[in-house]
């Protein structure tokens, strides 16, 4: 299985669309995906039709034993989605209390690791959608991973909330074996105005080596797929979005091969 996670420490970049949109593509070329919510606001949950604050089992309750995750407990808390393809390990918003219970509990920083490797064999991909601030949970997804996608509104502010992940990253480095990858993924683009033209020249500018070379243009059928409660693939499988990720899932895939051979 290889597990990719999706994190910014900026909220409403594109994260859980980006999440959901590469699991579609990945489901549609016969991949078995598990995609895992550890954002408390429960975006990706509530996208496939499961409410975040009344489920009774989710991905929090993988935290409740000390760092320890109990045999067969990932398995048990999936749940199916709208692609037979792909499984769900849903949030709740018991997930926000977590910051406050963490402190002086060792481990915590690797249950997610722990828990997807119960399920090493029964998936080719795990994508993780992370919360948008630096805490047990992102540190968790980072933790897990094996290569980051960072999506990044082309919009100012976005591009400051990037320097806090790329700092956070350089941070989480520092205790893996081997650095985190990672791609910046500009999002929600739309020619027709400077702010997006020049945050991408800025983006590109900035960070040569890690931007891809394309962008997730603005398109009303993303949020169409969401209120549909389809991935965007099943949802318009030829919109411009869907294309875009089309291309950007490809990328991926080769950064993937080249970190194989390196």
């Amino acid at each position: 299985m290889r597990v990719w996670a999706v994190a910014n420490q900026k909220g409403g970049v594109g994260k859980t669309t980006t999440s959901i949109a590469l699991a579609g593509l990945l489901a549609e070329a016969g991949k078995r995906v598990v995609v895992v919510d550890l954002d408390p606001h429960g975006s990706m949950t509530s996208y496939f039709g499961q409410d975040p604050d009344t489920l009774e089992h989710s991905s929090f309750d993988l935290f409740l034993n000390k760092g320890v995750v109990p045999d067969g407990l990932p398995g048990q808390l999936l749940l199916p989605t709208s692609d037979k393809r792909i499984s769900l390990l849903p949030s709740s918003t018991a997930l926000a209390t977590l910051e406050r219970q963490s402190p002086g509990q060792s481990g915590l920083g690797l249950v997610i690791a722990r828990s997807l490797a119960q399920l090493w064999q029964d998936f080719d991909y795990a994508i993780i959608d992370s919360p948008p601030l630096l805490g047990v949970l992102m540190v968790n997804a980072l933790a897990a991973s094996q290569q980051l996608a960072i999506p990044v509104q082309t919009e100012f502010l976005a591009v400051k909330g990037l320097e806090r992940m790329v700092n956070t990253l350089a941070m989480i480095n520092r205790s893996r074996k081997v650095p985190l990858p990672y791609t910046i993924v500009p999002t929600l683009f739309d020619r027709r105005t400077q702010a997006s033209m020049s945050t991408l020249k800025l983006l590109r500018d900035s960070y040569p080596e890690h931007v891809w070379n394309a962008f997730i243009p603005v398109d009303t059928r993303l949020r169409d797929a969401s209120r549909a409660g389809l991935t965007p693939s099943q949802f318009d499988h030829k919109s411009r979005g869907v294309l875009a990720y089309r291309a950007l899932l490809k990328h991926l895939l080769t950064e993937q091969l080249v970190g194989q051979v390196a």
